[in-house]
Protein backbone atom coordinates (compact mmCIF):
# COMPACT_ATOMS: atom_id res chain seq x y z
CA UNK A 1 0.00 0.00 0.00
CA UNK A 2 1.30 3.31 -0.95
CA UNK A 3 1.54 6.63 1.63
CA UNK A 4 -1.15 8.03 -0.44
CA UNK A 5 -3.13 5.58 0.04
CA UNK A 6 -2.63 5.90 4.15
CA UNK A 7 -2.91 9.65 3.68
CA UNK A 8 -5.94 10.96 6.48
CA UNK A 9 -4.82 8.16 8.67
CA UNK A 10 -2.32 7.59 11.25
CA UNK A 11 1.07 5.29 9.98
CA UNK A 12 4.11 3.80 12.08
CA UNK A 13 7.17 5.04 9.97
CA UNK A 14 10.51 4.92 10.71
CA UNK A 15 12.92 7.51 10.62
CA UNK A 16 15.88 7.50 7.56
CA UNK A 17 17.47 10.73 7.83
CA UNK A 18 17.48 14.13 9.28
CA UNK A 19 17.98 17.29 7.59
CA UNK A 20 17.95 20.94 8.46
CA UNK A 21 14.18 21.56 7.61
CA UNK A 22 13.20 18.04 9.09
CA UNK A 23 13.50 14.16 9.13
CA UNK A 24 12.37 11.77 6.29
CA UNK A 25 10.68 9.22 7.62
CA UNK A 26 10.18 5.47 4.86
CA UNK A 27 7.88 3.27 5.21
CA UNK A 28 10.54 0.85 3.44
CA UNK A 29 9.45 1.43 -0.20
CA UNK A 30 8.48 5.37 0.29
CA UNK A 31 10.17 8.51 1.87
CA UNK A 32 7.48 11.26 3.34
CA UNK A 33 9.15 14.49 5.15
CA UNK A 34 7.99 15.26 8.67
CA UNK A 35 8.96 19.41 9.08
CA UNK A 36 10.48 20.32 12.36
CA UNK A 37 7.53 22.23 12.03
CA UNK A 38 5.47 19.53 12.42
CA UNK A 39 7.06 18.16 15.85
CA UNK A 40 8.37 18.79 19.01
CA UNK A 41 11.05 16.80 19.80
CA UNK A 42 14.07 15.44 17.79
CA UNK A 43 14.43 11.58 17.00
CA UNK A 44 17.28 9.16 16.32
CA UNK A 45 17.70 7.16 12.75
CA UNK A 46 16.33 4.25 12.89
CA UNK A 47 13.68 5.27 15.61
CA UNK A 48 9.71 4.00 14.84
CA UNK A 49 7.20 6.56 15.61
CA UNK A 50 3.46 7.27 15.02
CA UNK A 51 2.71 10.25 12.41
CA UNK A 52 -0.50 11.18 10.82
CA UNK A 53 -0.26 11.72 6.97
CA UNK A 54 -1.68 14.44 5.14
CA UNK A 55 -1.41 16.43 1.86
CA UNK A 56 0.55 20.33 2.49
CA UNK A 57 -0.56 22.97 0.33
CA UNK A 58 0.92 21.61 -2.51
CA UNK A 59 -0.40 18.38 -2.33
CA UNK A 60 2.52 16.23 -1.43
CA UNK A 61 2.34 13.74 1.33
CA UNK A 62 3.50 15.32 4.94
CA UNK A 63 3.46 13.82 8.58
CA UNK A 64 2.77 15.47 11.58
CA UNK A 65 3.11 14.00 15.16
CA UNK A 66 0.19 16.29 16.27
CA UNK A 67 -2.57 13.84 16.15
CA UNK A 68 -5.51 15.03 14.97
CA UNK A 69 -9.40 14.52 16.96
CA UNK A 70 -10.46 12.75 13.71
CA UNK A 71 -9.19 10.14 11.07
CA UNK A 72 -10.52 8.50 8.14
CA UNK A 73 -13.38 5.91 9.40
CA UNK A 74 -12.81 7.91 13.20
CA UNK A 75 -15.48 10.00 14.01
CA UNK A 76 -15.44 12.93 16.81
CA UNK A 77 -16.63 16.13 17.93
CA UNK A 78 -14.54 19.17 16.11
CA UNK A 79 -15.25 23.26 16.19
CA UNK A 80 -15.70 25.37 13.75
CA UNK A 81 -13.62 28.25 13.27
CA UNK A 82 -14.58 30.15 10.06
CA UNK A 83 -17.58 30.34 7.67
CA UNK A 84 -17.01 31.25 4.18
CA UNK A 85 -20.15 31.37 1.81
CA UNK A 86 -20.00 30.16 -1.12
CA UNK A 87 -17.43 27.39 -0.24
CA UNK A 88 -18.14 25.94 3.45
CA UNK A 89 -17.85 25.88 6.89
CA UNK A 90 -13.99 25.15 8.22
CA UNK A 91 -12.94 22.88 11.42
CA UNK A 92 -10.62 23.02 13.78
CA UNK A 93 -9.06 19.34 14.01
CA UNK A 94 -5.94 19.80 15.86
CA UNK A 95 -4.05 20.21 12.70
CA UNK A 96 -2.38 23.63 11.77
CA UNK A 97 -4.78 23.67 8.46
CA UNK A 98 -8.04 23.64 9.43
CA UNK A 99 -10.55 21.30 7.49
CA UNK A 100 -13.01 21.89 5.22
CA UNK A 101 -16.88 20.93 5.70
CA UNK A 102 -17.93 21.67 2.25
CA UNK A 103 -21.13 23.83 0.82
CA UNK A 104 -22.23 20.62 -0.45
CA UNK A 105 -22.28 18.85 2.87
CA UNK A 106 -24.34 21.48 4.60
CA UNK A 107 -27.57 22.34 5.14
CA UNK A 108 -29.42 24.18 1.82
CA UNK A 109 -30.32 27.08 3.94
CA UNK A 110 -27.38 29.08 5.32
CA UNK A 111 -29.16 30.67 8.23
CA UNK A 112 -28.81 27.22 9.85
CA UNK A 113 -24.92 26.75 8.83
CA UNK A 114 -22.36 26.33 11.95
CA UNK A 115 -20.89 29.88 13.25
CA UNK A 116 -17.53 30.23 15.37
CA UNK A 117 -17.52 28.04 17.95
CA UNK A 118 -20.87 25.57 17.15
CA UNK A 119 -19.50 21.54 17.26
CA UNK A 120 -19.81 18.96 14.52
CA UNK A 121 -19.54 15.25 14.51
CA UNK A 122 -17.88 14.40 11.86
CA UNK A 123 -14.74 11.63 10.15
CA UNK A 124 -12.16 12.26 7.25
CA UNK A 125 -13.01 11.79 3.56
CA UNK A 126 -10.31 11.71 0.79
CA UNK A 127 -10.98 12.70 -2.36
CA UNK A 128 -9.93 10.95 -6.10
CA UNK A 129 -6.98 13.95 -5.49
CA UNK A 130 -5.62 12.49 -1.98
CA UNK A 131 -7.26 15.61 -0.46
CA UNK A 132 -9.04 15.83 3.10
CA UNK A 133 -12.25 16.91 3.68
CA UNK A 134 -15.12 16.45 6.62
CA UNK A 135 -17.85 14.55 6.42
CA UNK A 136 -20.66 14.71 9.09
CA UNK A 137 -21.55 11.79 10.55
CA UNK A 138 -25.00 10.14 9.73
CA UNK A 139 -27.94 9.13 11.74
CA UNK A 140 -26.45 5.30 11.56
CA UNK A 141 -23.12 6.40 13.42
CA UNK A 142 -24.72 8.83 15.75
CA UNK A 143 -26.87 5.54 16.50
CA UNK A 144 -24.23 3.47 16.62
CA UNK A 145 -22.56 5.56 19.69
CA UNK A 146 -25.53 6.88 21.28
CA UNK A 147 -27.26 5.22 25.06
CA UNK A 148 -30.95 4.27 25.06
CA UNK A 149 -32.93 6.70 27.50
CA UNK A 150 -34.93 5.37 30.37
CA UNK A 151 -38.67 6.18 31.42
CA UNK A 152 -36.92 7.63 34.18
CA UNK A 153 -35.40 10.18 31.98
CA UNK A 154 -38.58 11.79 30.50
CA UNK A 155 -39.19 15.33 31.76
CA UNK A 156 -35.79 15.95 32.60
CA UNK A 157 -33.53 19.03 31.05
CA UNK A 158 -30.54 17.80 28.54
CA UNK A 159 -28.43 19.74 26.77
CA UNK A 160 -26.64 18.82 23.30
CA UNK A 161 -25.94 19.44 20.01
CA UNK A 162 -27.59 19.95 16.86
CA UNK A 163 -26.04 16.83 14.40
CA UNK A 164 -28.93 17.18 11.57
CA UNK A 165 -31.33 19.78 11.11
CA UNK A 166 -34.38 19.49 9.00
CA UNK A 167 -38.05 21.92 8.22
CA UNK A 168 -39.53 19.35 10.01
CA UNK A 169 -37.44 19.07 12.70
CA UNK A 170 -33.77 18.87 13.98
CA UNK A 171 -31.89 15.89 15.63
CA UNK A 172 -29.90 16.25 18.67
CA UNK A 173 -26.87 13.76 20.49
CA UNK A 174 -26.87 14.85 23.96
CA UNK A 175 -24.31 15.11 26.36
CA UNK A 176 -25.49 12.27 28.17
CA UNK A 177 -25.01 10.27 24.72
CA UNK A 178 -28.91 10.15 24.13
CA UNK A 179 -30.48 10.19 20.23
CA UNK A 180 -32.99 12.82 20.23
CA UNK A 181 -35.50 14.44 17.65
CA UNK A 182 -36.98 18.10 18.11
CA UNK A 183 -40.17 18.87 16.43
CA UNK A 184 -40.54 21.60 14.95
CA UNK A 185 -43.36 22.56 16.61
CA UNK A 186 -41.20 21.92 19.66
CA UNK A 187 -38.33 25.11 18.94
CA UNK A 188 -39.03 28.78 18.41
CA UNK A 189 -36.53 28.94 15.62
CA UNK A 190 -34.71 26.38 13.73
CA UNK A 191 -31.44 26.01 15.68
CA UNK A 192 -27.66 25.60 13.61
CA UNK A 193 -26.24 22.38 12.62
CA UNK A 194 -24.21 21.86 15.49
CA UNK A 195 -25.55 24.78 17.64
CA UNK A 196 -25.61 23.32 21.46
CA UNK A 197 -29.24 23.51 23.11
CA UNK A 198 -31.18 22.57 26.09
CA UNK A 199 -34.16 21.21 26.14
CA UNK A 200 -36.76 18.92 28.39
CA UNK A 201 -37.52 15.20 27.57
CA UNK A 202 -40.97 14.87 26.45
CA UNK A 203 -41.45 11.30 25.25
CA UNK A 204 -38.94 8.17 25.67
CA UNK A 205 -39.09 5.93 22.60
CA UNK A 206 -39.01 2.22 22.67
CA UNK A 207 -35.73 2.08 21.08
CA UNK A 208 -34.24 4.51 23.94
CA UNK A 209 -34.21 7.68 21.65
CA UNK A 210 -35.78 10.67 22.83
CA UNK A 211 -37.82 13.36 21.94
CA UNK A 212 -36.77 16.71 22.75
CA UNK A 213 -38.80 20.48 23.44
CA UNK A 214 -37.01 23.42 22.98
CA UNK A 215 -40.15 25.50 24.65
CA UNK A 216 -40.15 26.48 27.81
CA UNK A 217 -42.07 25.34 30.49
CA UNK A 218 -44.95 26.59 31.33
CA UNK A 219 -44.03 28.36 34.33
CA UNK A 220 -40.93 29.70 32.36
CA UNK A 221 -42.87 30.66 30.03
CA UNK A 222 -45.43 32.57 31.80
CA UNK A 223 -42.34 34.49 33.62
CA UNK A 224 -41.41 35.34 30.36
CA UNK A 225 -44.25 37.04 28.81
CA UNK A 226 -45.06 38.93 31.47
CA UNK A 227 -41.35 40.14 31.42
CA UNK A 228 -42.19 41.01 28.19
CA UNK A 229 -45.74 43.10 28.69
CA UNK A 230 -43.76 44.75 31.56
CA UNK A 231 -41.04 45.51 29.13
CA UNK A 232 -43.62 46.64 26.65
CA UNK A 233 -45.56 49.27 29.13
CA UNK A 234 -42.09 50.49 30.15
CA UNK A 235 -41.31 51.54 26.88
CA UNK A 236 -44.56 53.40 26.63
CA UNK A 237 -44.35 55.51 29.99
CA UNK A 238 -46.13 52.91 31.92
CA UNK A 239 -49.71 52.97 30.10
CA UNK A 240 -50.35 50.87 26.92
CA UNK A 241 -53.67 50.72 25.75
CA UNK A 242 -54.27 46.47 25.61
CA UNK A 243 -56.27 44.83 28.28
CA UNK A 244 -57.42 40.99 29.64
CA UNK A 245 -60.20 42.66 26.90
CA UNK A 246 -58.55 43.76 23.84
CA UNK A 247 -59.05 41.67 20.78
CA UNK A 248 -57.18 38.93 20.09
CA UNK A 249 -55.76 39.75 16.82
CA UNK A 250 -54.40 42.83 18.31
CA UNK A 251 -52.76 41.07 21.07
CA UNK A 252 -51.26 38.55 18.65
CA UNK A 253 -50.21 41.09 16.07
CA UNK A 254 -48.54 43.16 18.89
CA UNK A 255 -46.62 40.25 21.47
CA UNK A 256 -47.10 37.25 19.28
CA UNK A 257 -48.93 35.84 22.06
CA UNK A 258 -51.90 33.63 22.65
CA UNK A 259 -54.82 35.98 24.23
CA UNK A 260 -54.88 33.20 26.63
CA UNK A 261 -51.10 33.11 27.29
CA UNK A 262 -51.97 36.91 27.73
CA UNK A 263 -54.24 36.97 30.09
CA UNK A 264 -52.39 34.43 32.17
CA UNK A 265 -49.17 36.89 32.23
CA UNK A 266 -51.00 40.26 32.97
CA UNK A 267 -52.94 38.14 36.21
CA UNK A 268 -49.39 37.67 36.84
CA UNK A 269 -48.09 40.88 36.92
CA UNK A 270 -51.59 42.64 38.34
CA UNK A 271 -51.63 39.77 41.26
CA UNK A 272 -47.89 40.65 42.05
CA UNK A 273 -48.79 44.31 42.06
CA UNK A 274 -46.92 45.60 39.52
CA UNK A 275 -50.08 47.34 37.25
CA UNK A 276 -53.83 47.96 36.98
CA UNK A 277 -56.50 48.03 34.47
CA UNK A 278 -58.58 50.87 33.92
CA UNK A 279 -61.06 51.06 31.28
CA UNK A 280 -59.37 49.93 28.21
CA UNK A 281 -55.71 50.83 29.45
CA UNK A 282 -53.39 49.35 31.43
CA UNK A 283 -51.06 51.10 33.47
CA UNK A 284 -47.77 50.82 35.59
CA UNK A 285 -48.91 50.87 39.23
CA UNK A 286 -46.33 53.77 40.83
CA UNK A 287 -44.61 52.86 44.54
Amino acid sequence: MSLKELVGQISNLTVARQTDFGFFLTDGNEDVLLHKNETNRDFEIGETIDVFLYPDSNGRISATTFIPEIAVGKYGWVRAVDVKPGIGVFLDIGLKKDLLLGEEDLPNHRSVWPVEGDMVYVTLRVNRNFLLYARLASDQVIQSVSIKAARKDFNKNVQGYIYRTAKVGSWIYTIEGFKGFIHESQRVKEPRLGEKVEGRVIDVKEDGSINVSLLARKEDALDLDAERIYEYLISRSGAMPYTDKSMSEDIQERFNLSKGAFKRALGKLMKEGKVFQEGSWTYVKKE
